[in-house]
């Protein structure tokens, strides 16, 4: 553990009061739901449903909601970083995190600062695509936040001053943490990012009040290990560098104990020559004991991946009658362009649909593994759903009111996946050849002749019993935003143009609009403070808070 602080940090406090009682026990975490006041998980609760039961906004009033504060971020530098995290909200206090490893706490009635705790990342951390962080987790009085080096921080909520660091993985080799830690009883749960560095994943659990490892599960098997059979690789060192990264917050059942969560793709991205085989666990979920690190089962929705369909979506968990039988289920959008019901408690698969045009694989065999219809070439395929995928890590919800599952979409796009030699340099990116990623926007689509004025982005309902897109609200240009549902069947999301919407749950028709400026990749929120209900949302370097006429 490293407890030497003053090289990688400084902190700034800003005069303010908190309450000093206020703290997240494993039991508050528990019955996060009975709470819909405050947000105390990254995803709103265990199962990742990003669903408020709050019901003062309403589709009869949501039409008059109205800015009432902004907190910008500037960053170290004082340039402005993605904004991808989704706020706490814990009994009058938000905590967020501004980018890259910056923590603070805020009024959320006015927007002012109480403090602020600010990580100085080391110099050899390195990430693929951007500086981000998606978020916190809270356990009693402490904060916890991964860090774009590798480290995990345990923060005091009511000061801002560090309690601890220790490092999770080297960010020489590519490593870094970027998601939202997930609290389990007494473990705090991550995992690192780096998949493009050819680095081998895991997740980890630590204790949270000591910072003691307390069980680690690689996401790419050794010898020895379930799966390891599935890198036929005759010098049997690819699994050293096959990636398996974490980058997307899991979720639990506390019924079964287990905890989900997505793995990312296989190295290198784009040409599987080196890696013969499936490369389990990459582009899977797994489901594990939540005391012991445990396999129980997986699902590996794109086996042999060569088209970078990092399955780091949300395992969102909702309970099901499932064609006359209660099921716990899981429902998983994936990049892939599938959409996925799956048996939570064994793993076993209940249906795939594509929510988008796919052509990589022509549908299931009876075992529900994909039947590849596509792969990359030295000449170049057309395969659809492009690099980006058909969605991202970007969170949906699902409401139990209306029973539909929303989702952010990305229609019909495609890359010309071209296969190339690659080698492995420590810290170097370990990827093949750059697919050549094209759009709609950017032209008529050869395939299915969709026109740029058809738009790109969508918000999409679907009914989880057959998969079916009950209504899709098309935007002028690509999403990158998370979703949430309400009590009062609205939906809230936004798009990379910068719109806000609030829209029906039942139809999709757009009932309010707010620009913002800036690009929204990040999930909104709803909390509550005296009784009033307001929504948050991070946009450019801006964290929006709207809320009804005073």
């Amino acid at each position: 553990m490293n407890n030497i602080l003053k090289p990688v940090v400084f902190i700034t406090l800003v005069v303010g009061s908190l309450n000093a009682f206020a703290q997240v026990t494993p039991a508050r975490i528990l019955n996060a739901g009975s709470e819909p006041q405050n947000w105390l998980l990254y995803g709103g609760d265990y199962d990742s449903q990003r669903h408020s039961d709050l019901e003062q906004i309403t589709k009869a009033n949501v039409d008059t909601l109205e800015l009432k504060w902004v907190w910008q971020n500037r960053g170290r530098d004082g340039a402005a970083e993605k904004f991808e995290a989704t706020p706490l909200v814990v009994d009058g206090v938000m905590y967020t995190v501004a980018a890259p490893n910056t923590m603070v706490a805020i009024d959320p009635l006015t927007g002012r600062l109480f403090w602020q705790y600010a990580y100085t990342p080391l110099p050899e951390a390195r990430v693929c695509c951007g500086r981000v962080n998606r978020g916190l987790a809270m356990h009693g009085h402490s904060l916890f936040m991964g860090t774009i080096d590798g480290k995990l921080v345990k923060v005091d909520s009511r000061t801002g001053k560090p309690e601890w660091i220790i490092d999770v993985a080297d960010p020489e080799l590519g490593y870094a943490l970027t998601l939202a830690p997930l609290i389990i009883g007494d473990k705090v749960i991550v995992g690192p990012a780096g998949g493009e560095y050819g680095i081998r994943g895991y997740i980890v659990a630590y204790d949270v009040d000591s910072g003691e490892e307390l069980w680690k599960f690689h996401t790419v098997p050794g010898p020895g290990e379930p799966g390891f059979e599935t890198w036929e690789d005759p010098e049997q060192e690819a699994w050293k560098i096959g990636g398996g990264s974490i980058w997307q917050t899991g979720s639990y059942d506390p019924e079964l104990n287990l905890t989900y969560w997505g793995v990312g793709n296989p190295g290198p991205d784009w040409n599987g020559d080196s890696r013969p085989g499936d490369n389990l666990y990459t582009e899977s979920v797994v489901a594990l004991n939540a005391d012991t690190g445990e396999l129980a089962w997986h699902y590996q929705f794109t086996p042999h991946d060569e088209m970078d369909y990092d399955s780091t979506q949300a395992a969102v968990l909702v309970d099901l009658n499932w064609r006359g039988e209660d099921r716990k289920v899981m429902l998983w959008a994936n990049r892939n362009g599938v959409f996925y019901v799956l048996d939570r408690a064994t793993g076993e698969f209940l249906h795939g649909s594509p929510f988008v045009e796919v052509n990589w694989m022509s549908g299931f065999d009876e075992n529900g593994r994909p039947i590849r219809a596509l792969y990359p070439t030295e000449e170049g395929t057309f395969i659809m759903p492009n690099n980006q995928g058909a969605t991202n890590w970007y969170p949906p919800s699902y409401s139990p009111v209306t029973e539909l599952f929303y989702m952010p979409a990305w229609l019909d796009t495609y890359s010309v996946y071209t296969k190339r030699p690659v080698e492995y340099t420590p810290g170097q990116q370990y990827v093949g050849a750059f697919p050549t990623m094209a759009m709609p926007a950017l032209g008529v689509n050869p395939v299915n002749q969709r026109t740029p004025e058809e738009g790109l982005g969508a918000i999409q309902a679907i009914n989880p019993q057959n998969g079916e897109i009950v209504w899709r609200h098309v935007m002028s240009n690509v999403t990158d935003s998370g979703v949430l549902s309400t009590a009062t069947n609205l939906v809230f999301a936004g798009g990379r143009e910068g719109h806000f919407y609030a829209l029906d749950a039942e139809t999709g028709e757009e009932l309010w609009r707010a620009t913002l400026g800036g690009q929204i990749a990040s999930g909104p929120m709803s909390y509550a403070i005296d009784g009033r209900q307001y929504v948050a949302i991070s946009a450019g370097a801006g964290l929006f808070v709207f809320g009804l006429p005073d």
